[in-house]
């Protein structure tokens, strides 16, 4: 027996009403507390597993880090940055665009290259999204 949605609004009452939207409202708050990353501080960029450089992002920079590969290079604004060229194949860290999350990072494999940004509401990284 298939029920029509006519049939289904005749169920609800205004208590259910009010218990899906305080549902709803729990959800949103929580998506907004849980997932909302902090004004990033600095970036960190490593090749080959160390530590390339550690700066601020107070100015403007472009940074060029060598790799297997040949030159990452990194450009830096006041509160974000990005991989702007990567001689990597697929081309995927220059295509993840600004970063202006604490916490967000860019990894080009194929160079060993990755950009993170730091800062104190660095909540969720990349592995735990």
């Amino acid at each position: 027996m298939r029920m029509t949605l006519g049939a289904w609004l005749h169920l609800i009452r205004p208590g259910d009403v009010l218990v899906a939207l305080a549902g709803l409202a729990v959800c949103v708050q929580t998506v907004l507390l849980l997932w909302q990353g902090g004004a990033p501080d600095g970036v960190v960029v490593r090749a080959g597993g160390k530590v390339f450089a550690e700066l601020d992002l107070s100015r403007r920079r472009i940074v060029e880090v060598p790799g297997p590969l040949g030159l990452t290079r990194i450009e830096i604004e006041p509160g974000r940055a990005r991989v702007a060229a990567d001689p990597g194949p697929r081309q995927y860290c220059v295509r993840q665009g600004w970063l202006s999350r604490a916490g967000a990072v860019a990894i080009c494999a194929p160079n060993q290259v990755s950009l993170t940004l730091t800062g104190r509401g660095a909540d969720y990284d990349a592995l735990n999204y």
